[in-house]
């Protein structure tokens, strides 16, 4: 998950660079295109097999992810981006109540305090605002958070049925691909140069390789702790936002980043131990 974590916060900057070129609307669909192609050449360097008897849940999990993505993205157009951001991490905090309601996990009392300090302090790091006449969009950057946490949920279930993380990860892209090239065809295209083909494809596969690792740490890792460390994706962004844009934190967001890093720490102290995988 840290290693998610870092990928994210990459591909965050590539969409960042990007907005300068496309729509939002541009930039799902081809996060979703160039990450389709990059798993697709993965799984034909393994020469492993697509095809799968569980496609009715990996279909659940392709919508779940691509409606996430894009109220997402929506968020962000009509919000300020901390707002969005903070609104779509409330995921691991839905997941939490998903993985007790509906996988019957049993959390400790400390795990569960870890992950609220967790959210605490991206709050604290982010310092959200929202106002009256953003409603509507703020609701739609919470249910965001909310099917990110059902997809997250589909990707435990899918590993619990011995799926690998490569074909979650396919499914998923290849879902996303259709519907954001129905959602780009409402919107105006941009031609793509050589520079922002660069752009793109760094966005599509700092994706796809987040993806990857972030599915294969939640099939095999316990889904609390998973959930707590996918805060790190805040602290790389903010530090790429130093080395990148000058973006010098105030004391209020470091200690946001503070409490984050010791929710993971006592998320790690505090699960049990997992065999070897």
């Amino acid at each position: 998950m840290i290693v998610a974590g870092i990928l994210f916060s990459c591909m965050g900057v590539f969409v960042k660079l990007g907005a300068q070129y496309f729509s939002s609307a541009e930039l799902v669909f081809y996060r979703s295109l160039f990450g389709l192609l990059v798993i697709y050449l993965i799984i034909r360097a393994q020469g492993s097999p697509i095809t799968t008897p569980h496609w009715k849940m990996h279909l659940w999990r392709g919508l779940s992810g691509f409606f996430a993505l894009m109220l997402f993205f929506y968020a962000i157009s009509a919000l300020p981006l901390a707002t969005a951001i903070t609104l779509n991490y409330t995921s691991p905090l839905f997941l939490a109540l998903f993985t007790v309601a509906i996988l019957k996990e049993k959390p400790g009392l400390l795990l569960i305090l870890a992950t609220i300090v967790g959210f605490a302090g991206v709050a604290l790091l982010l310092r959200p605002t929202l106002h009256a006449e953003q409603i509507t969009a703020g609701l739609m950057g919470l249910a965001s958070g909310f099917l990110a946490g059902i997809a997250y949920l589909n990707v435990k279930q899918l590993g619990a049925l011995g799926e690998p993380e490569w074909r979650v990860v396919f499914y998923f892209t290849l879902v996303s691909t259709l519907g954001g090239g129905i959602w780009m065809a409402f919107h105006t295209f941009h031609v793509v140069t050589l520079h922002s083909f660069l752009i793109l494809a760094g966005m599509g596969t700092t994706a796809t390789l987040a993806q990857l690792a972030m599915t294969r740490a939640y099939r095999t890792g316990n889904t609390m702790v998973v959930g707590s460390l996918a805060y790190s994706t805040v602290i790389f962004a903010s530090l790429w936002g130093i080395l990148l844009w000058q973006e010098i934190l105030p004391l209020g967001s470091w200690l946001g980043i503070a409490l984050i890093v010791l929710s993971g720490v006592i998320s790690l102290r505090s699960a049990p131990k997992l065999p070897a995988v």
